[in-house]
């Protein structure tokens, strides 16, 4: 079968030039000098967004080629056009402006909208010279053309707009209706080539949405200019994305029962490549060639005029100068030296350097890229791995697809070109994760890419030519489940990323509700060694985190299941056991990959843990006793660290009480200061002698008694507590544990 569609397809592309020209589409080349003519014979369509277009023609002799390329392409031609000449030189490449229009009429004496009337083209051109004529003949100057409206006869009220055209003559100024006058003529001939011209340029502005490129190709200096030389002329240009798309068949006549599946495990993958033809041209008879990799493609807009902005400089205007009148000179006692002023001279401008002259020749063409022959086992297109390499640059690797006979497209055609058709091992597996379908697994396929050329990423459609079982039970797929043997039956779509060679991809295509998937989620913490030294207790703490997978097999049959188990930054897989595991996990960007076995109709479970090695440090000196106390409650930590830590839970509370203390003193000493400031002013208030001035007295003596001692208790209390805390830190220092 899949012979049979792609010797269709051959024939079908074979047949298409036949067709397609049949049609009448547009000529593809352009006429150069020399009789060569450029026309169209490779395109290279990138996964970039780009193609290369490459042109040829057979010149003698000088030559000029022509080359149409749509306004929209014309900065990417100029940003990439490169000419390859055999034998020959390559000259100038010319083509028109980004506003030819406007360029045209820059130096007429009227404006391209001028055009849209004689009326207003008269008025334009006032003063030349023109000849009428019809019923009167006049040869005069354009004075003015002046619209009026005239009653047409009948009595229905209807007018016409007519001109009146106001000439001078040699009797005078003479008038005439423009709408009468047979001819009008402009007498000076270079007046009647400029408007000419003009015309000429509105005419080919029509044609704006293309550019005519002229490229210049120089006979060879050996004297042989009459001998026939190849040119090639090739650029990059923008191109829709070329897309890869896939068919994946499952299952053969003869296969075991149930397995859906060849009895090899392989089964038949088709791979071709969709693109359209929307270069502005029919592809009539080119060599096709499709790139998938990921090169960078910039763009630029060189067809656009830039200019830069300069600073005005307003012009110097001299003023009127009055001369005073000269009064007389007078003799000086000693002769002085006069003063002169130095004339300030430009310095020279460097002189400019002379432009390196042109290579008389370029580099010799770029070979062809080598592919593999046409005509393997399948009909398949030759495929090729090409290394893009250019010396002091980076590699990039892509992969090629030449198919390998003409192909023509008409402009806006699409094309299906096949890059691939052969077997390859597949294994059926279901793929659990947990972020698409949180109870159940889907249905995938383990597709390995056996072959030496890499796939570019595309979507996949899988058929099952089995008996339709274990693949469309999978799927959930019971009208597919119900075909009869041997029939084909679609069963889902898959999306595949780039396929190396020698790597393999799961490719999902639809959901396995016949397995049920429980997962339990249980955090955990380890404390695995602890430190003290130079007053730091260093905890080395592993989390854990626990993850039982409980899984109930399907009824009708075994599932080789593959749990995708997320991977955190920081974390690592430190167990992955279950009754029903089978082979070695691997890993992707985001998750480990699990595999587990499990029997129809059985329950089997996958534990899956992840581990964290962390660090905590804690600064014994800044905790309180109360924290110190609760540190060494944790029945975690060994013995010697937990009787370390009591013992300087109770050194660090000896050092509490002691600052308890002095705090208590310091409140004391506040509130005595303040009774004292409250009896002095009390005291101003008593008349002096009076028993209560000197009871006052008395209480403020006795006051100042008490700060004294206070000052004496608190001295002691700050020294007390300094010798504890030296105390605590000579302890904290010297432990270590």
């Amino acid at each position: 079968m899949t012979r049979a569609i792609l010797l269709a397809t051959t024939a079908l592309l074979t047949a298409a030039p036949a067709a397609w020209a049949a049609n009448g589409s547009a000529d593809g080349g352009a006429d150069g000098g020399g009789g060569g003519r450029l026309a169209l014979t490779r395109v290279l369509l990138s996964t970039g967004g780009v193609g290369y277009f490459e042109y040829e023609a057979t010149v003698s002799g000088d030559a000029d080629l022509s080359l149409e390329v749509r306004r929209d392409q014309v900065d990417d031609v100029l940003k990439s056009i490169v000419v390859y000449d055999d034998k020959g030189g390559v000259g100038t490449i010319g083509l028109p402006g980004a506003e030819p229009l406007d360029t045209a009429f820059r130096e007429l004496p009227f404006s391209a909208g001028d055009l849209h009337s004689p009326a207003a083209l008269l008025s334009a051109m006032r003063g030349a010279e023109v000849t009428a004529g019809g019923s009167s003949q006049l040869t005069g100057r354009l004075m003015s053309v002046t619209e009026e409206t005239a009653r047409l006869p009948g009595g229905d009220n209807a007018t016409v707009t007519r001109h009146r055209v106001t000439l001078m003559t040699a009797d005078g100024m003479r008038q005439l209706v423009l709408e009468e006058a047979d001819t009008l003529r402009f007498t000076n001939p270079a007046v009647q080539a400029q408007i000419d011209k003009a015309l000429a340029a509105v005419a080919d502005n029509a044609r704006r949405e293309r550019r005519r490129l002229t490229v210049q190709s120089h006979a060879p200096k050996d004297g042989q200019a009459g001998g026939e030389r190849r040119v090639r002329v090739g650029y990059v240009a923008e191109m829709p994305l070329w897309k890869a798309t896939y068919r994946l068949s499952l299952g053969a006549d003869g296969a075991p029962a149930g397995t859906g599946r060849p009895p090899d495990g392989r089964g038949a993958l088709q791979g071709w490549a969709v693109l359209e033809n929307l270069s502005g041209e029919d592809w009539r008879g080119v060599d096709l060639t499709v790139v998938s990799g990921n090169p960078v493609t910039l763009r630029q807009a060189l067809y656009t005029p830039y200019f830069v902005e300069r600073p005005e400089v307003p012009v110097e205007v001299l003023g009127r100068v009055l001369p005073s009148a000269d009064e007389g000179t007078v003799t000086l006692d000693a002769a002085r030296p006069a003063m002169r002023a130095e004339s300030s001279r430009p310095a020279p401008a460097p002189a400019m350097a002379a432009p390196a002259p042109m290579a008389e020749r370029m580099a010799e063409p770029m070979a062809k890229t080598a592919t593999a022959p046409y005509g393997s086992a399948l009909g398949t297109p030759a495929v090729a791995a090409v290394d893009s390499a250019e010396a002091g640059t980076a590699e990039g690797a892509q992969v090629l697809f030449h198919y390998p006979q003409p192909v023509t497209v008409p402009n806006g055609g699409t094309l299906m070109m096949p890059i691939a058709a052969r077997a390859m091992p597949v294994e059926r597996v279901a793929l659990y994760q947990p972020a698409t379908a949180a109870r159940h697994p889907l249905a995938a396929l383990r597709l390995r890419n056996d072959g030496d050329t890499a796939l570019p990423p595309g979507l996949l459609t899988f058929y099952d030519r089995a008996s339709g079982t274990a693949a469309t039970a999978a799927a959930g797929n019971t009208a597919a489940g119900n075909t009869a043997a041997g029939n084909t039956a679609y069963v889902g779509d898959a999306r595949m990323a780039t396929l190396p060679a020698g790597d393999s991809r799961l490719l999902s295509f639809a959901v396995d509700q016949s397995v049920t998937v429980d997962r339990e989620e249980k955090p955990d913490r380890r404390l695995s060694r602890a430190t003290i030294a130079d007053g730091v207790l260093t905890l080395s703490v592993i989390d854990r985190q626990t993850t039982i997978y409980t899984v109930a097999g399907a009824p009708d049959g075994d599932r080789n299941l593959v749990i995708e188990h997320p991977r955190r930054a920081g974390w690592t897989l430190a167990e992955a056991a279950g009754g029903g595991t089978d082979g070695k996990p691997d890993a992707t960007a985001i998750a480990y990959r699990l595999p587990l076995a499990v029997p129809a109709g059985k329950t089997v479970t996958l534990t899956a843990t992840l581990e964290r090695p962390r660090q905590e440090r804690i600064v014994l000196t800044d905790l309180s006793a109360d924290q110190i106390a609760a540190r060494a409650a944790a029945t975690e930590l060994p013995a010697e660290v937990r009787q370390a830590l009591t013992a300087m839970a109770g050194l660090r509370a000896a050092v509490a009480e002691k600052e308890r203390r002095i705090a208590e003193l310091e409140r004391d000493r506040t509130d005595r200061i303040a009774d004292q400031d409250r009896l002095r002013e009390n005291l101003k208030a008593l008349p002096a002698g009076s028993d209560l001035h000197k009871r006052t007295l008395a209480k403020m003596a006795e006051a100042e008694n008490r700060l004294d001692a206070i000052a004496r208790d608190l001295a002691t209390a700050r020294g007390e507590a300094e010798a504890a805390r030296q105390t605590l830190r000579e302890r904290v220092k010297a432990l270590a544990i």
